[in-house]
C-alpha cells in the first residue's frame, strides 16, 4: 500500500533545510561566543593579574623611596636642629661679648681722668686697646657667623620642604595605588557614587625615569645642604673654641699688665713716701742751721759792737796817748776779722734758705707725685679692678 508524497504540497522541505542550516550556525556562533567568553576572560583575568603585579611593583617603589625619603628627611631636620642649637650658643657667645667690651671702655675711659702727667702710653693702656680690638673683631666674627648659620638653616628648610612636598605626594600615590590594589568589579560602584571627580585622565607628561630622578634630586639635594651644615657646624665649633681662648689669653695678658703696673705704682709711691720724711728732716735741719748762723752772726755782731766801741774809746785818749799800740792793733784786726765773719755768715744764711727754699719745692713735687701715684692706684687698684673682677669668659 503506498501513499501519496505529500511534501511537494506542503512545502514543509525547504524550510526544514533552512532551519537545519539556521541551527548549525547557531550552534557554531554559540561556539563561537563560548570561546570568545573563556579568551576574554582569560584574557582580562591575566590582565588584572598583571595590573596587580604592576601595582605591588609600583606600590613597593613608592614604599622603598618613602623610607628613602623619610630618611633623609629625619636627618635633615635633626641636622637642622643640631645647627640651630649651635647658632643659639653663637648668639651667645655673641652677647657675652658685650660685658667685656664694655667694661674694657668704661677702663679707658677711667685711665683718661688721670693726671695729665700719668697719662702715659703704658703697657695697661696697650693690652686694653688690643683687648679692645680683639673683643670686637670677635663680635664681627661672630655676627658674620650668625649670617651664614641662617642661611645654611634656610637652605636646610628648602631641602625639608621639597622633602616634605615630595613625601606627601608619595603617600598620596602610595594609598591611591594601595586602593587600586584592593580595589574589585563590586567595590567600583561604591567608588563611583563616592566621588565627584571628573572621570577623565590627565595628561601623564612624567616618565618612570623622571618621576624617579625627582626623588633622587630632592634625596642628593638635602644631601649636599646636610654635608655643608655639617661641615659648618664644625667649622663653627672651632671659631666658638679660638675665640674664647684669643678673650681669655688678651683678658689674662691685661689683667697681669695691670697687676705688674699696680705693683710698680706702689713701689714708686712707698718710695716717695720714704723719702718725704727725709725732706722734712732736712727742712727742719735747714731751719735749725739758720737759726744757729743767726745766733752766731748776733754774737759776732756783739763782739764787733764791742770792739768799734773799745775803739772809738781809744781814740779819746789825749794826743800823746794815741799810739798804735798792739791793743790798737788787735782791735783793728778784729774788728776786720769779725765784719769778714759776719758777711760769711750772712752769705751762709742765705744760702740755707735757697737750700730750704729748693727742699720744699721738691718736697711739694712729691707730695704732688704721691697723689697722682695714689690717684692712678686708685683707678687701676679700686675702679678698673673691680670693674674687671666679674667679667667671665665663658665657652659655648
Amino acid at each position: 500500500m503506498s501513499f501519496p508524497d505529500h511534501s511537494s504540497l506542503l512545502g514543509v522541505g525547504p524550510d526544514l533545510k533552512n532551519i537545519e542550516v539556521m541551527l548549525n550556525h547557531s550552534e557554531l556562533f554559540r561556539a563561537e561566543c563560548k570561546g570568545l567568553i573563556q579568551e576574554t576572560d582569560k584574557a582580562w583575568r591575566r590582565m588584572q593579574n598583571d595590573d596587580q603585579k604592576r601595582l605591588d611593583q609600583r606600590v613597593r617603589d613608592i614604599q622603598f623611596l618613602i623610607k628613602e625619603l623619610q630618611l633623609k628627611l629625619e636627618e635633615v631636620i635633626l641636622e637642622t636642629d643640631a645647627l640651630m642649637t649651635l647658632q643659639s650658643s653663637v648668639v651667645k657667645a655673641l652677647e657675652g661679648t658685650k660685658e667685656p667690651l664694655r667694661v674694657t671702655v668704661l677702663c679707658l675711659e677711667e685711665r683718661m681722668k688721670r693726671f695729665p702727667a700719668e697719662r702715659v702710653e703704658d703697657e695697661v693702656e696697650r693690652e686694653l686697646l688690643k683687648e679692645q680690638e680683639v673683643l670686637k673683631g670677635v663680635a664681627s666674627l661672630l655676627e658674620r657667623t650668625v649670617e651664614q648659620m641662617s642661611e645654611q638653616i634656610r637652605l636646610n628648610r628648602s631641602a625639608k620642604y621639597h622633602l616634605e612636598k615630595d613625601l606627601k605626594e608619595k603617600s598620596e600615590a602610595q594609598h591611591i595605588d594601595n586602593s587600586c590594589v584592593v580595589m574589585t568589579t563590586h567595590s567600583i560602584g561604591n567608588l563611583q557614587l563616592s566621588t565627584t571627580k571628573s572621570t577623565s585622565l590627565p595628561s601623564l607628561t612624567v616618565t618612570p625615569k623622571q618621576w624617579e630622578n625627582i626623588s633622587d634630586i630632592n634625596i642628593a639635594k638635602a644631601e649636599h645642604q646636610k654635608t655643608n651644615s655639617e661641615s659648618m657646624r664644625a667649622l663653627v665649633q672651632s671659631v666658638l673654641e679660638q675665640t674664647a681662648a684669643d678673650m681669655q689669653k688678651q683678658f689674662q695678658a691685661t689683667t697681669t699688665a695691670f697687676q705688674t703696673h699696680i705693683q710698680e705704682i706702689k713701689s714708686a709711691k712707698s718710695q716717695m713716701e720714704e723719702k718725704l720724711p727725709e725732706i722734712l728732716s732736712e727742712i727742719f735741719s735747714q731751719e735749725r742751721l739758720r737759726e744757729d748762723l743767726q745766733v752766731a752772726i748776733t754774737e759776732n755782731e756783739h763782739s764787733l759792737n764791742l770792739a768799734n766801741t773799745r775803739l772809738a774809746m781809744r781814740l779819746q785818749r789825749p794826743g800823746k796817748e794815741q799810739c798804735y799800740d798792739l791793743a790798737q792793733a788787735q782791735l783793728l784786726t778784729e774788728i776786720q776779722h769779725l765784719t769778714s765773719h759776719i758777711k760769711k755768715l750772712r752769705e751762709e744764711t742765705t744760702q740755707s734758705q735757697e737750700q730750704q727754699r729748693a727742699v720744699v719745692r721738691c718736697k711739694l713735687r712729691m707730695e704732688e707725685d704721691v697723689d697722682m701715684k695714689a690717684s692712678s692706684l686708685y683707678i687701676d687698684e679700686v675702679i678698673c679692678t673691680q670693674l674687671r673682677e666679674p667679667v667671665r669668659i665663658h665657652t659655648f
